[in-house]
């Protein structure tokens, strides 16, 4: 029988080699060397196998697996199965909530209110169960810094702890004499591992301390929370393989200028990663906003020329927004075109159609359009709504109160169809719309809505204009 010996291999990036290091001499990860148990290689078995000696081959080295293999019926689910945090907009990003053993990156420019965030998710963590302790590791900021941000924010759990470390080693220490369910490190860019080379925040440092922090996560199943920085472009901050080796990545964004704060799924390997949590930043913290389509529709009492409603969607939830646009006269030679919240080059191609297929003279104005409320938007299911408003303020007449409109407008002036049609009439009806301008469609309508379907733009804008009188 072939005799076995051990070798040690790094759960990394597999690299093997004969005697245990600290380090893999490959990826340079620290204590992530496992020991494995593979066959030695027989020279010659010419004659248990019939070959001759010409035909003589060697064996490939075979790995003994330290446990058999599992049925997946006979799998477990439970151990991987969702905690909620405490924050339902949170958890709807996650997929459900924290799972145990998990690491979630979650990265956002400076001040857009991360920590604040994260702070309010170990209070809500700590307070949903007698069993749960949360470890709150501050590299950027003291203690004292962190419980005067808990009081102002009503944050203050005794089941919170807090530590402000930089070192890898005293971080794994606290966990060992605290034994959190979760663990915040804030940031990961601030952790310095002292046998890694590089400086703090470099390419080698992160990837050692994220594949650390792994490793932790997967041997004691506590939830990992890690703050990441962006790049000046608004990417996540350091080697790509971060975003490889976390199970979870997550993008927090938000206008200084406005108090609307919402996170994006990049990466989840829990749940969906097109949600969408909002949420709005105030003096007394952050808190979830369930329904966020009021935040981007302004409540008047009369209707006003050059705004339209319509349905845009954020991943796969419908928000409703108002596209706002102003034509004026003007003396330049040329006309100014100020865009905010909406793609700039749609917003000129919806300008030569106007002024190409319906008519409408706009060409020596000029014209500034936008959203409300912050709202950022590029998709093509608003050009129909931006076209109607843009008429809407050239004839400086409103259009009809109650009506959502929805469509993608082509170059030739056809309206074309958009994905999810079904669920943004159904979530413009929930909040009191009876009346939408679509392109043809085979979505159920909702009850009580008129949908009025439409082929191409001069149609459509001949339909408001006739209700609006």
């Amino acid at each position: 029988m072939a005799k076995t010996k051990s070798n040690y291999r790094c759960s990394a990036c597999m690299h093997t080699v004969a005697k245990w290091v600290g380090r893999c001499p490959e990826c340079s990860s620290w204590g992530s060397m496992d020991e494995v148990h593979i066959l030695a290689p027989v020279a010659n078995r010419a004659g248990a196998s019939g070959l001759g000696a010409g035909n003589t081959r060697s064996a490939t080295s075979a790995m003994v697996p330290t446990s058999p293999a599992t049925a997946i019926t006979q799998v477990s689910s439970s151990t991987s199965r969702a905690n909620s945090t405490g924050i339902p907009e949170f958890d709807r990003v996650l997929g459900g909530g924290l799972v145990p053993g998990s690491v979630v990156l979650l990265a956002g420019e400076p001040g857009v209110g991360k920590s604040t965030l994260l702070l309010e998710v170990v209070h809500q963590w700590a307070r949903t169960g007698e069993d749960r302790r949360a470890l709150y590791i501050t590299g950027e900021e003291s203690a004292g810094q962190v419980r005067l941000r808990a009081d102002r924010t009503g944050a203050v759990h005794e089941r919170v702890y807090l530590a402000a470390e930089s070192d890898l080693a005293t971080v794994f220490g606290h966990v060992e004499h605290v034994k959190p369910s979760l663990l915040i490190v804030d940031s990961v860019q601030t952790m310095l591992a002292a046998d890694v080379d590089g400086v703090i925040g470099g390419v080698t440092q992160v990837r050692a301390i994220t594949s650390a922090l792994t490793s932790l996560a997967k041997t004691t199943g506590v939830a990992v929370l890690l703050i990441g920085h962006v790049t000046k472009d608004g990417a996540v901050a350091g080697p790509r393989s971060l975003e490889h080796l976390v199970d979870v990545v997550l993008h927090f964004e938000g206008d200084k200028h406005t108090t609307l704060r919402m996170i994006r799924g990049i990466k989840n390997r829990f749940g969906s990663s097109d949600e969408v949590g909002c949420f709005e930043l105030r003096e007394t913290g952050i808190h979830g906003i369930s329904d966020p389509s009021g935040l981007f529709l302004h409540h008047r009492t009369d209707p006003v020329p050059g705004t339209a409603v319509t349905v845009t969607m954020d991943g796969k939830r419908p928000l409703l927004a108002e596209v706002q646009a102003l034509v004026v006269d003007t003396q330049m030679p040329t006309p100014r075109r100020a865009v905010s919240g909406l793609d700039s080059a749609r917003v000129a191609m919806i300008l030569a159609v106007l002024e190409r297929r319906c008519g409408v003279k706009i060409a020596k104005n000029e014209v500034y359009a936008s959203t409300v409320g912050g709202m950022k938007t590029t998709e093509p299911a608003v050009d129909l709504a931006l076209a109607a408003a843009l008429a809407s303020a050239v004839d400086d007449r409103p259009l009809p109160a109650g009506v959502v409109i929805l469509g993608e407008v082509g170059l030739a002036g056809e309206v074309r169809r958009v994905a999810g049609l079904g669920r943004r009439l159904a979530e413009a009806a929930r909040l009191g719309f009876s009346y939408a301008v679509t392109p043809e469609h085979d979505d159920t309508i909702p009850a009580g809505m008129t949908v009025k379907t439409v082929s191409n733009l001069s149609e459509a804008l001949s339909y408001v204009r006739t209700r609006a009188k």
